[in-house]
């Protein structure tokens, strides 16, 4: 269904250049991410207890449990199987380029470091109506008892699983239901990305790791939310998991000191 309502990644207009074409294919996509899966997943089980699992990860477990499949590696399993069955539909060959995957971490930091220049822009504009300066909008609710370790390892969960669920699952979804209520393919595109934009701000505050509801982050998140789909839609799935890994990276642990209120 995704390479029906987004298309083949090799056919868009924009898709001009050796570079943009192969690091939008799903099976490119799969070897970038398949390193921040294995250190999740692994770096989970190795934390135990200490671990902080992000938030949609644990629903996507839930709702698996709920149709019978509680198996632990079966979420990373149906990740893989997803973008390899995406890839098989685009009919393009099996094949991996190695210098593409260095080119698009360099990729994903830029975009990483061009969305803290958003938040700090947006905080600026903000702090001028607000009488209080807005916290720095990171992964929510990371324990603070934990490591730097524990604290990459749950922005890696954030990377890959949020971008499974609100773009890679809901996005298609949401596309594909406003197609049938008769809105145009932009229409829906557009209504696509500003839903699951909200959708994915909002589950920053919900259940017991969610954070007290604050105007001014729920409306970075929900910027974020749209600069992720832009970017799944025109860059593949990969760009859009590396750039939010990245980005809560750079602002967790990096910056954090340095700009900690925006």
């Amino acid at each position: 269904m995704i390479a029906a309502l987004f298309g083949n990644t090799c056919s868009w207009p924009q898709a001009s250049g050796y570079y943009w074409q192969q690091s939008r294919r799903p099976l490119s996509c799969l070897a970038f991410v398949a390193p921040l899966l294995v250190l999740y997943e692994g770096g989970v089980l190795w934390l135990g207890p200490q671990a902080m699992r992000n938030g949609a990860d644990v629903w996507l477990r839930q709702l698996l449990d709920l149709m019978g499949f509680g198996q632990y590696f079966l979420l990373p399993l149906l990740t893989v199987a997803i973008l390899l069955g995406w890839h098989h539909t685009t009919t393009q060959k099996w094949q991996i380029v190695p210098g593409v995957l260095y080119t698009m971490f360099a990729e994903c930091l830029l975009l990483g470091l061009a969305l803290v220049v958003i938040a700090r822009l947006q905080g600026a504009l903000l702090s001028t109506f607000l009488t209080a300066q807005p916290d720095w909008p990171v992964q929510a609710s990371l324990n603070t008892a934990i490591g730097a370790t524990g604290k990459v390892i749950a922005f890696f969960g954030a990377g890959i699983y949020e971008e499974v669920l609100f773009r890679l699952t809901l996005l298609p979804l949401a596309v594909w239901g406003l197609r049938l209520a008769g809105c145009g393919p932009r229409q829906a595109l557009v209504g696509a990305i500003v839903a699951t934009s909200l959708l994915f701000s909002a589950a920053h505050y919900v259940g017991p790791l969610g954070q007290p509801l604050d105007i001014s982050t729920f409306l970075f998140r929900s910027v974020a939310g749209g600069f992720f789909a832009v970017l799944f839609v025109y860059r593949g799935f990969g760009i859009a998991a590396g750039t939010h890994a990245l980005y809560d990276i750079l602002v967790g642990l990096l910056l954090h000191g340095v700009v900690g209120a925006m």
